[in-house]
């Protein structure tokens, strides 16, 4: 210090600094560079912070890590969904007075051996607090190869909430909701929408939606349409019902859930669905704001200006191709190409859903009014019942074989015109079994002696159908040429062994012509009008 002190009074460039180096290094008997090196490294400021910053002193880094750990590990137990937890106090307390059990044996902490404020600190210095253990980890972006491979189906309430007039409202439940419903190809990005007024998430709002999304659209200028063959959903109402799945199932369509929130760890995966759930504030911003100027009166006409809005939407940019959305969609359709949607009559013969009843001893089923008339021998029989979503028409299912269609039927017999229903196969064969009992008779060596038994025969195996159609109610075709020929028979209402024997060849060509139901009984009415006429 007295050193630097003389220096400071001598000039910059002075001779003399260099003289009073030279005594001083000669005194202390060090050289020249050592007294610089002191100098300079006296005027350096020093550090701020520890030389041992970040070191436990308590306990060794090991210990204090290990004890970090549980404590971090009882705060993630100890989580509930609002984000609370024990604190580390409490953590603290519990680790001192009782230990934790582990896998490596029972831990437990000396008293006054942990603080929280230490604790703490080394738990956001080592990344185990809440922020680090609770960080998203990164996203993993998918797109599918070609048009109709993956769409997302996702549905909204609307900001408007309700229409004024809407086309369909169930008594005794309020006004329906007004519903959007979307589906979003993974591929292109095109989006199709419609507003159905449902209450909740209505699985026959949703089945019609699908129909019309993926039924050829008779505007210009929006060829999206086709079955795909993937359906990207969350695990809602719709994707958990029985008959949406069937439905499906019968379309070729693999129904796929994403996993719900806290089923993957901490990755939350309602973010799998981005591309359906993005569309709907594209909507919501851009298009029903305009409903403060102009509200439609019902769906049918949101439906249409939705329509417009969809046709401007699916023209912008692909989110990473140079050229729009809709000619994404065209430019990577598969090479076998689009498969085609069914008819509207056998899309309502797949929307089924299934009911375990009892047929009453009238050979009738009864719901909410309505009545059906079935086969005699289901009277009194546990049937599953298979109603139309979108008909009236019913099929019943008892055992291994099917009945149907009934339609509803009106009321109760008239008692003077009461008939009885004539007997079934089932009916005629207990009768004829029950007769058979009466005839038989048991020797009495039966009695007296042990009968032999007869050895087992092996049973040669069931034949297997390959699966062609999938019709199964058969409302199109019938199952074989005897079921036709009982369907000409009542349909003539009378027996085809009582016809001239040509009509009869005419009916046996026809029948192995063809098994189609419509086609069958046109020919058959055709033949006997123009044979009435002549």
């Amino acid at each position: 210090m007295d050193l630097q002190r003389r220096l400071n009074i001598l000039a910059p460039r002075s001779h003399e600094r260099r003289r009073v180096i030279q005594e001083a290094a000669h005194l202390y008997g060090v050289s020249e560079p050592t007294l610089y090196r002191a100098l300079r490294e006296r005027n350096r400021p020093k550090a701020i912070r520890r030389a041992d910053r970040g070191v436990p002193r308590v306990l060794p880094r090991e210990e204090m890590e290990h004890y970090c750990e549980i404590i971090a590990a009882i705060k993630v137990r100890t989580s509930n969904k609002k984000g609370r937890h024990l604190s580390t106090g409490e953590s603290i307390r519990l680790l001192e007075e009782f230990g934790i059990q582990t896998e490596s044996g029972l831990v437990k902490a000396a008293k006054s051996m942990l603080t929280r404020a230490t604790v703490d600190r080394y738990l956001r210095q080592w990344g185990y607090d809440r922020y680090s253990l609770g960080k998203q980890p990164p996203a993993v972006r998918f797109q599918a190869d070609h048009s109709n491979d993956c769409w997302q189906f996702d549905l909204s309430p609307s900001d408007l909430k309700h229409v004024k007039a809407p086309l369909w409202i169930q008594e005794g439940r309020g006004q329906p909701t007004l519903m959007l419903f979307s589906v979003v190809d993974d591929r292109s990005g095109v989006a199709y929408q419609e507003y159905h007024c449902v209450y909740g998430e209505d699985v026959e709002a949703a089945l019609l939606f699908f129909f019309n999304a993926m039924s050829p659209k008779k505007i210009e200028g929006f060829p999206f349409c086709g079955i795909p063959k993937m359906l990207y959903v969350d695990g809602g109402p719709v994707a958990k019902s029985h008959v949406f799945q069937r439905v499906m199932g019968y379309l070729g369509i693999e129904v796929r859930q994403h996993m719900p929130a806290g089923k993957d760890g901490r990755r939350v995966t309602a973010r799998a669905k981005g591309k359906v759930e993005r569309p709907f504030r594209t909507v919501k911003e851009m298009y029903e704001t305009l409903y403060h100027f102009h509200e439609p009166k019902n769906e049918a006409e949101a439906n249409a200006w939705l329509m417009n809005f969809l046709l401007r939407y699916n023209s912008k940019d692909h989110r990473s191709e140079p050229h729009s959305r809709i000619e994404d969609w065209l430019a990577n359709a598969p090479k076998e190409g689009i498969r085609a949607m069914c008819n509207w009559d056998r899309f309502c013969t797949f929307a089924r859903a299934p009911e375990k009843r009892k047929v009453g001893m009238d050979a009738r089923v009864s719901v909410d009014g309505v009545a059906y008339e079935v086969a005699p021998e289901l009277a009194g029989e546990l049937v599953l019942l298979w109603w139309g979503v979108f008909d009236h028409e019913l099929f019943i299912e008892f055992g291994e074989q099917r009945y149907g269609p009934y339609s509803p039927v009106g009321a109760p017999i008239a008692l003077n015109r009461f008939r009885a229903f004539k007997k079934s196969r089932d009916d005629e064969r207990a009768d004829r079994i029950e007769a058979l009992a009466q005839r038989l008779v048991l020797p009495q060596a039966a009695l007296e002696s042990r009968p032999e038994l007869a050895p087992l025969v092996d049973r040669p195996a069931a034949p297997v159908i390959t699966f062609v159609d999938p019709d199964p109610f058969q409302e199109f075709t019938y199952s074989n040429a005897l079921a036709a020929k009982r369907a000409i028979a009542d349909y003539l209402g009378m027996a085809l062994a009582k016809l001239p024997q040509p009509q009869l060849d005419f009916i046996n060509a026809a029948v192995a012509e063809t098994l189609k139901k419509r086609d069958l009984i046109e020919r058959i009415q055709r033949h006997f009008q123009t044979q009435q006429g002549e």
